[in-house]
């Protein structure tokens, strides 16, 4: 089975980097290339384990439906996601998070199946893993992109307030998930 690994440096801290990658709505945004929707099961926020999400996007030109189910999480350092049903005859894509430095290491793991048998494996070496390879990619650049957005657009807030921006005795996790 094809697998496609991609790490990237995220100048972010871990908990905005994971809560990010699990956001449905964030996910439509990163992936707008392709303009993903979410048409079913969890339509808007956070996933958590055990929840499914349909998925309709464009790939290949062609409009296609894809359900995947979080069926591991290990907050904030790992969840994976499992195809349900959709174009692959299987994948589990493994997101996982480690403190680096200041900021986030994020490494995505998308191992996949694809229908079709030999007909797959050639489309896999053709074209496939490279066009999987570029939307993880893109993505993840995107995801990037915005947690570091984020992060600085906080970080200028806490300093026009006058707000200490060091942990001070505040519980910074808590002031996120209230934001």
């Amino acid at each position: 089975m094809p697998s496609i690994v991609h790490e990237i440096y995220i100048e972010a801290p871990i908990r905005i980097c994971f809560d990010l990658a699990r956001d449905v709505d964030i996910h439509m945004e990163t992936a707008s290339r392709t303009k993903e929707k979410a048409i079913a099961g969890v339509l808007s926020g956070r996933m958590e384990k055990g929840d499914e999400v349909t998925w309709e996007a464009v790939h290949f030109g062609r409009k296609q439906q894809l359900t995947a189910r979080i069926i591991d999480m290990e907050k904030p350092y790992r969840f994976n996601d499992a195809m349900v049903k959709g174009a692959f005859h299987s994948f589990i894509h493994t997101h996982e998070f480690s403190e680096s430095g200041s900021g986030t290491l994020m490494k995505d793991k998308f191992v996949y199946k694809s229908p079709l048998g030999i007909l797959g494996k050639l489309a896999d070496k053709l074209f496939l893993a490279a066009y999987m390879e570029h939307f993880i990619v893109d993505r993840a650049v995107a995801l990037k992109n915005k947690a570091e957005q984020m992060e600085n657009e906080w970080m200028e807030a806490m300093k026009k307030s006058n707000f200490p921006t060091g942990n001070g005795g505040i519980d910074i996790e808590q002031s996120i998930d209230q934001a």
